[in-house]
């Protein structure tokens, strides 16, 4: 049938080219912005949160909040371990309000695992104590101290203080340190360098009054 010529400009040019022109720059157009925003408007694939037991509601709020496909994998990690959808929803927020992306999950189910108290793995993403000290804090509980002293160690370091190390607390602990002095020397600031001359008094027969009293507060 052939273009149907609507007229000519005063150059003499049809405006069916125009239009054509018009059109094709339009479908460049269009195409540049469904590559730009294919990415915006994928699906996110939620099943593995579906799986872990979180609740439509708790899905729905992370979406709110703009969770990635790699972030949907990690809290997924918590709440399989055991987390409730309102402080899974929590982790992403806090995440998010410090501009960055959820990546501990393993960290989190690790030391809620491990059986520290949920309030305490919440208290410690609040401290930003979580990550790659977590796996000392998980030993300190093994070690079979209590959760105050994985507290009172994430408060310090968070405040750029030395504390004794995991490893010296659990050297400790198998001396027979009572908990309750365990907990007053990380109380009272008693740095890591302080650490091998405790164990040393201990071995050569020094009391955890001995130690207490050779050992006062620092609060570096």
């Amino acid at each position: 049938m052939g273009i149907i010529r609507l007229g000519k400009s005063r150059k003499g040019h049809p405006y069916a080219l125009r239009v054509r022109g018009g059109l094709q720059v339009a479908c460049v157009m269009l195409s540049l912005f469904a590559l730009v925003g294919c990415d915006a408007f994928r699906l996110l694939d939620t099943d593995a949160l579906d799986h872990a037991g979180m609740s439509y509601d708790a899905i729905k709020e992370l979406k709110s909040l703009h969770i990635s496909q790699a972030e949907i994998n990690e809290i997924a990690k918590v709440r399989r371990a055991g987390l409730s959808d309102s402080e899974c929803v929590t982790l992403l927020r806090t995440s998010h309000l410090r501009n960055q992306p959820f990546t501990e999950g393993d960290a989190i189910a690790g030391l809620y695992q491990s059986g520290v108290a949920e309030s305490t793995v919440m208290a410690l993403v609040n401290l930003d104590q979580v990550g790659m000290g977590s796996g000392e804090l998980q030993a300190i509980h093994l070690a079979g101290l209590p959760d105050e002293v994985i507290l009172a160690i994430a408060r310090d370091r968070a405040n750029g203080k030395s504390t004794l190390s995991g490893a010296e607390l659990g050297t400790m602990k198998n001396l027979r340190i009572e908990n309750s002095t365990l907990v007053q020397l990380v109380q009272r600031g008693t740095p890591e360098s302080d650490g091998p001359r405790i164990i040393s008094d201990r071995r050569r027969g020094a009391k955890d009054s001995d130690i207490l009293r050779h050992f006062p507060s620092v609060l570096n």
